[in-house]
């Protein structure tokens, strides 16, 4: 029988092929990502030796490095002293990876996130109604009450606010929601410190949260998924009009700061002209 280390040599014998001197480093990644994909390199197996890399790619030391750290710092590849590199059992960090940086970098992902969590977490609330933990159910009633109690506290209640909806993805049983949920948390946290300053926008989130619990616990997942819809609605809207407050604040300050510099610049010209 073939060890992982045995069939992962076999495979890049006859996969690898020697790259090209101009994009060496970048070569080397896409060879690896499409041995992974295809499945020549299956999750958890290991890869060659650093040397025997080297002389498969026909490439230097460093850029071989290069390439396997780039491919760890992504989360496909898992690099340890001891034991070598092998490829990642899941693709939960790189996933993890590739979420926050699309938000980062994509203006509007925020609401994009916000109604892909409306179709998802409609449909998770309604598993749990229809089949969750009696247990489950005690934990997001002792975080509603956690919430009562922070009212007043911003920053404490947005904490309470993202552990209500990570326990109750947790809850559904549904693992890739469950992950998804927990990945774009830094994302949530943000957005909810954005919105909850508005005016009655802890209150109103409050109430959703009890309708959302009341419903789960009568055990009725038409009525959960309705209230849990109708909440992450309303956090939609308050977030577009959290996001519309603080443009028009910036454009007071714009057109202030605008006023104030012609303003000067007359004065500097009136007493130009009486000198």
């Amino acid at each position: 029988m073939k060890t992982s280390r045995e069939t992962s040599t076999s495979l890049t014998d006859s996969k690898i092929r020697r790259v090209s001197k101009r994009t060496i480093s970048d070569d080397i990644v896409q060879q690896l990502i499409g041995l992974i994909a295809n499945g020549d390199l299956k999750p958890g197996s290991r890869l060659p030796p650093e040397r025997e890399l080297c002389q498969k790619f026909g490439a230097g030391r460093s850029s071989v490095r290069e390439a396997l750290r780039c491919l760890s710092i992504v989360g496909v590849l898992n690099a340890r002293a001891a034991e070598g590199t092998s490829v990642a059992p899941d693709g939960e960090k790189f996933l993890r990876t590739l979420v926050q940086w699309r938000l980062v970098t994509e203006l509007h992902d925020i609401e994009n996130l916000m109604m892909v969590r409306i179709a998802l977490e409609s449909v998770a609330v309604a598993q749990v109604a229809n089949k969750g933990l009696e247990s489950d159910l005690q934990t997001l009633q002792g975080l509603l009450r956690k919430m009562e109690i922070a009212i007043a506290n911003e920053e404490r209640f947005a904490k309470l606010d993202l552990e209500f909806h990570v326990t109750l993805a947790k809850a559904s049983e549904n693992t890739l929601l469950y992950d998804l949920v927990s990945m774009i948390r830094g994302q949530l946290m943000n957005t909810l410190s954005r919105v909850l300053p508005l005016p009655n926008a802890i209150p109103l989130s409050l109430e959703e949260h009890v309708r959302i619990v009341q419903a789960i616990k009568r055990r009725n997942p038409r009525a959960s998924s309705a209230a849990m819809r109708l909440h992450l609605e309303n956090a939609l809207a308050r977030y577009r009009a959290a996001v519309e407050a603080e443009q028009k604040s910036i454009d007071a300050k714009n057109k202030k700061r605008s006023g104030n510099s012609e303003t000067s610049k007359k004065a500097d010209d009136k007493s130009k002209h009486h000198r």
